[in-house]
């Protein structure tokens, strides 16, 4: 028989709702969710879905009003080193340079002497492609740089899960699309559990295993989509074309229905 492989996190009837003056806003409403263990699943949706309210909530920086996550089995209650974020600003420390700003990320993970921090700061900046910069200051860097240098930084202390939240949204098109082939690479190789946030379904198709499409107000799970393109991928191809099409017409169905519009 084969293995039956378990869910790395398992959402489990989530709702939240926030309090707006006097009126109650239903964020997320009744999420179930199963995400297993090394897979790249990527959420996407219109603006205001819940999409990084989920991501905040995996991340344990919020808390459900209801339904509860599990990671291995054992509810999320608090912001914890085995799951870090990626935001779409890099959020890197100024007053630090490149080879700084990773070894700070280390400092979450415990155990490791000096030489082994640097070490592995070193690794992963070769991995993102900046082992030429390791000493630049921060302003020197281009956007897409800095954003390299945070993903370094999210990866060095060997996180269980990476959640990204719209990482690549500030960044034009052509530095957008080579992190497309980078971050497929980088997962290849460490085979992380990523929570990838978007509203771009054609991203979320060239980067996913799965894409999770959500409807807002309240935000809820609409449909699934197994993408099964072998990696690879390009954001062009007709292929990831075809598979955001269909989930852009699904999405707009579901949204014509509450009388909304893209």
């Amino acid at each position: 028989m084969d293995e039956v492989q378990l869910p790395k996190l398992v959402i489990d009837g989530v709702s939240k709702w926030f309090k707006n003056n006097n009126n109650t806003i239903t964020a997320l409403d009744n999420i179930h969710l199963n995400i297993l263990d090394g897979e790249f699943l990527c959420i996407v949706g219109p603006s205001g879905c819940g999409k990084s309210t989920l991501l905040n909530l995996i991340a344990g920086l919020i808390k459900p009003d209801q339904g509860k996550i599990l990671e291995d089995g054992k509810p999320i209650t608090s912001p914890g080193s085995d799951r870090l974020v990626m935001f779409q600003e890099s959020a890197l420390f100024p007053w630090l340079n490149v080879f700084d700003n990773v070894l700070f990320g280390l400092k979450l993970k415990p155990g490791l002497s000096e030489q082994e921090r640097n070490e592995r700061a070193h690794y992963f900046l070769r991995l993102v492609g900046l082992e030429k910069f390791i000493y630049s200051n921060i302003h020197e860097l281009s956007g897409g740089m800095k954003q390299r240098v945070a993903l370094a930084r999210a990866l060095a202390p060997d996180p269980e899960i990476l959640l990204m939240d719209e990482p690549f949204a500030s960044l034009d098109a052509l530095t957008r699309e080579q992190f497309y082939g980078d971050i497929q690479s980088i997962w290849q190789r460490q085979r992380k559990t990523i929570v990838f946030i978007t509203h771009n379904v054609s991203e979320a198709v060239c980067l996913g295993d799965r894409v999770i499409l959500f409807s807002p107000h309240p935000g809820e799970v609409k449909e699934q989509f197994s993408i099964t393109l072998s990696r690879p991928r390009d954001i062009r191809s007709v292929a990831v074309a075809e598979y955001a099409s269909e989930i852009t017409h699904t999405l707009k169905k579901h949204l014509t229905e509450k009388g909304q519009i893209l």
